[in-house]
């Protein structure tokens, strides 16, 4: 960890204090001394937009139980229907679909 042993200070009228305290919520962050550091250091905040992972992430688990439920029932002896196999194909495509989506989103993120 590094140690930061010199201080900065600066003035700043109530209204700019408050326009800096919304920016950085907007951002996402809690402590100004890094937000003002990495907006002087980089001039920019990027506060990635994941929602879309919730849906993967219940989408993921919800063909996660369907195909544990059919290995169950494979190793019972029991039948497996393809229209059930098939379902859970389109789900896992729709799984990467979703997941190329937000790679795209991110990769353009490092790129800005």
């Amino acid at each position: 960890m590094r140690t930061k042993s010199t201080g900065f200070y600066f003035k700043a009228t109530p209204e700019e204090l408050d326009q800096i305290r919304e920016k950085m919520e907007e951002a996402g962050m809690e402590n100004m001394s890094a937000y003002i550091l990495r907006m002087a250091l980089y001039g920019y905040v990027i506060k990635p937009d994941l929602s879309d992972l919730k849906e993967i992430l219940r989408l993921t688990h919800i063909n996660s139980n369907n195909i544990n439920q059919y290995a169950r029932r494979a190793n019972e002896g029991g039948s497996i229907y393809l229209r059930d196999i098939e379902d859970v194909q389109r789900s896992h495509k729709e799984i990467i679909r979703l997941l190329g989506i937000l790679l795209d989103r991110l990769s353009f993120l490092q790129r800005v």
